[in-house]
């Protein structure tokens, strides 16, 4: 019997801790309180730092928005936009929360988790997200 097997790459622990200490330092120069939240590309919660001052609901938001960008591989302001434009039957897709703030995490074009950000305005939330985003690079 022959199997095939595939090589499959996927965030770290500390690779998350990297990605939140980066968005960590962009939060605080703006002086922004939010919680950061890393998934795996199942949508598990990785990580998950709040910090001193951000709003209790930012880490269900933050949480949201990290597994949305995971499952469906995509930003989270699309969802938002779809939403926006009318298609509110997107509200009743499980494990989707369509608020600016997450972004997928990829490498060699696969999904390799996400990352999501609240506590700020959304547009606030996204840039933290992607200074978490560029500490892979």
């Amino acid at each position: 019997m022959t199997e095939s097997f595939t090589n499959k790459r996927s965030l770290t622990l500390s690779g998350a801790k990297k990605m939140a200490a980066a968005a960590e330092t962009e939060a605080r120069h703006n002086e922004w309180r939010v919680t950061i939240a890393i998934a795996d590309d199942g949508g598990n919660l990785v990580y998950l730092q709040r910090l001193d001052g951000a709003p209790a609901g930012s880490v269900g938001g933050a949480t949201g928005k990290a597994r949305t960008a995971a499952l469906f591989g995509r930003p989270t302001k699309v969802f938002e936009e779809i939403v926006a434009g009318g298609r509110t039957a997107l509200l009743a897709m499980p494990d989707l929360l369509p608020l600016e703030g997450g972004l997928p995490i990829v490498a060699d074009g696969r999904t390799l988790g996400g990352i999501g950000v609240g506590g700020a305005t959304s547009s606030e939330d996204a840039q933290i997200a992607q200074a978490g985003i560029d500490a892979l690079d």
